[in-house]
């Protein structure tokens, strides 16, 4: 049992951020416009916006929760401190993760019911959602029977990340936990692994500098019906044959 936590908990960790690290790196400097999440929203739109909104929103928020918590351990305790704020936390962070689950069914049914887009579906994609789908489910299962894991987490898991970055890993709370929580850690890492051969490598170059770019001002010369009527030759006047 030693060994196998030793593998999961110290061998694997390291392996994924090496690979993550280099692997994201090459990528970007071999193949800059393959660092994409090769949108397929001009092949189905309608069924992709119920899905892509809730997932983002609540994987958004949720992962910022996680991140806040293994920064600032101490003032996460701090909060959870008292019941009320405990249980808003708990609450929110559950329902968050309903919306992510969701979301990720809507897309999943997406990839593999529609016709065009399930051409355009490569394994690592499935891969990618399957195990995304596999963590969410196994996180609620944390949430739900596990409870209070806000407070746990920044007492046991962050001091155990925080042994991985310094180089001296210290697995003693993480294999005395039960086995789904020692799963979804597992997860947590194989996704950090797979990220370099995956469309996750796009959160990498999100545009954030869109948020404080100046407005793109669009004059329209021509009537926005007139352009969009499929009737409508592509010149304003139709082109002559010889």
């Amino acid at each position: 049992m030693n060994t196998l936590n030793n593998f999961l908990f110290i061998a694997l960790p390291y392996t994924a951020l090496i690979v993550f690290l280099v692997g994201s790196i090459y990528r970007y400097r071999q193949v800059k416009f393959g660092v994409s999440s090769l949108s397929s929203q001009f092949l189905e739109g309608r069924k992709l916006f119920w899905g892509i909104v809730p997932f983002h929103l609540g994987i958004l928020i949720v992962f910022f929760g996680h991140l806040i918590a293994f920064l600032f351990p101490k003032t996460t305790l701090l909060w959870n401190s008292h019941p009320v704020r405990l249980i808003i936390l708990e609450v929110s962070a559950f329902s968050f993760g309903i919306c992510v689950f969701v979301g990720l069914v809507a897309l999943f049914a997406r990839r593999i019911s529609n016709a065009r887009v399930r051409r355009v579906t490569n394994g690592m994609d499935l891969v990618v959602e399957i195990l995304l789908l596999a963590q969410v489910v196994l996180g609620l299962w944390i949430a739900f029977g596990y409870r209070w894991g806000s407070s746990w987490f920044a007492a046991d898991l962050t001091p155990y990340l925080w042994s991985i970055f310094k180089l001296n890993p210290e697995i003693g709370a993480i294999s005395a936990m039960p086995w789904v929580i020692k799963l979804h850690i597992v997860g947590a890492f194989l996704l950090v692994l797979i990220i370099p051969f995956s469309r996750l490598v796009h959160f990498l170059v999100a545009p954030l500098h869109y948020i404080w770019r100046p407005y793109q001002v669009v004059i329209w010369n021509w009537s926005k019906d007139k352009v969009r009527d499929p009737r409508t030759a592509w010149t304003e006047h139709r082109p002559r044959n010889n």
